[in-house]
């Protein structure tokens, strides 16, 4: 077997495989096999056909295509060995030349795993952020906790921002109604941003009983193409108007949020809970940052056939979190006024860095031979088949071996990229003794 490699890019490699006679006799010898359970030979039970008599009794044209099958399947695989290369994907395999029994000559293309140089991920230099909780922080989240005990009251008087209002509303475009446009005794809080610009405001100032029309413009961003960028009118009327009265902000309103005794005692708390969330989100950045600043190091090209498994997995998740909500992924695409077309265009620089991130930190993972037992991977799919114990279509997925694999190499990231983070913590804490 002679074997040739040409580069056509970082990421794709063409291998021309050369078979002469002795290559070629071995796949026809297998091929007569497998043909021979197919023939009937007077004298010989089915199966148990001599080869030589097989052979002659075989169709050649059926012997020379199985035989340069077989031939192509067993050599694929040592040339690209051969050649140092690991295929992403199934060749595509295009025969250039066949004399059954001669010579047979194919080229072979694929994208393989690209040759990745790793930067120093021993010392990234990356400064981990610090997100201390501050006094307004805590004033926004007691805020939000006192809205959450306001008391609604009816009142007689002009609307305000803030206020919540009853009304009834119906909107048209060119005097004819639209879709979505009309609802009664529907609840709507003023300054919430719910409705498109000028129709809270709008509201603002009138009393109820009034009925009024609000001459507005669809965003030309709206989400429905239909409306965005058209005039409307909508036709209001005002029934009620609540005014949310707030509690006093003292020791008693922190015995009815918790187990406190006081207002500085409820602070404390609230501020205690925002340090935690933003040490968690303090090491969530730190991660990203230390693979952003390994990938930005390190030499890595990213084959595009992983960034196209890396989109599909994206959309995977969008069409999981619509469907949750009862929509489909057109209708996100229709509520973010895209096609398909430009949302991949604008999701491939994502699954580009994703893609990168990950070849990076296998790397880092084989450099130190960073490993999951299948003890823990065991485990692992136990525990997801607890959590998925109604689904039993997830729970046949967990017994694929693929997938199965799949788990695996997930964990193998993050034990990965728990190793940087407690690598570069010591030389990030190094650094600061040093200076």
């Amino acid at each position: 077997m002679k074997v040739t490699t040409k580069n056509l890019s970082e990421t794709k490699v063409e291998v021309t495989v050369t078979l002469d006679q002795n290559d070629l006799k071995v796949a026809e010898e297998q091929a007569i096999l497998r043909l021979s359970k197919e023939i009937r030979v007077q004298g010989f039970r089915p199966g148990k056909v001599p080869a030589e008599i097989a052979k002659k009794n075989i169709n050649p044209n059926d012997l020379a295509s199985t035989t340069a099958d077989i031939a192509v399947r067993r050599t694929v695989p040592k040339a690209f060995d051969e050649a140092k290369n690991i295929p992403l994907v199934i060749p595509n395999v295009d025969i250039v030349k066949f004399v059954p029994g001669e010579v047979l000559e194919y080229k072979a293309v694929a994208e393989i795993v690209p040759e990745i140089k790793l930067g120093d991920y021993k010392n990234l230099k990356v400064k981990r952020e610090e997100f201390k909780a501050k006094k307004e922080d805590v004033d926004d989240v007691v805020a939000r906790v006192r809205s959450a005990y306001a008391e609604k009251q009816v009142v007689k008087r002009a609307a305000k921002m803030d206020d919540e209002v009853v009304i009834d509303f119906e909107g048209s475009l060119n005097g004819e109604k639209f879709e979505g446009g009309a609802a009664k005794d529907f609840k709507l809080k003023l300054g919430s941003h719910q409705f498109i610009p000028g129709f809270e405001e709008g509201i603002v100032g009138h009393n109820s009983g009034d009925r009024f029309d609000l001459e507005l413009t669809f965003p030309k961003d709206y989400h429905a193409e239909k409306l965005a960028g058209q005039k409307t009118v909508f036709n209001v009327l005002l029934k009620q108007v609540n005014e949310f009265i707030l509690p006093e902000l003292n020791d008693e309103f922190a015995q009815k949020c918790g187990p406190f005794k006081t207002m500085d005692d409820l602070r404390s708390d609230i501020e205690n809970n925002l340090t935690e969330q933003n040490k968690v989100k303090s090491d969530e950045k730190f991660k990203d940052d230390l693979v952003s600043e390994l990938v930005k190091k390190s030499k890595i090209a990213a084959p595009e056939v992983l960034i196209e498994d890396q989109i599909r997995f994206i959309k995977q998740d969008i069409e999981a979190n619509a469907k949750v909500q009862g929509l489909s992924f057109e209708d996100y695409l229709t509520q973010t006024g895209q096609t398909e077309e430009d949302w991949k265009k604008q999701i491939k620089e994502l699954a580009e860095a994703r893609v990168k991130a990950s070849l990076a930190l296998q790397m880092v993972a084989r450099e130190e031979k960073i490993d999951i037992e299948d003890e823990i991977v065991d485990a692992k799919i136990n525990e997801l088949r607890e959590v998925y114990k109604k689904s039993k279509e997830a729970l046949n997925n967990l017994k694929d071996n693929n997938v199965r694999q799949d788990i695996k190499n997930r964990m193998v990231i993050e034990k990965t990229l728990n190793f940087l983070v407690e690598l570069n913590s010591k030389a990030e804490k190094t650094d600061k003794k040093s200076k």
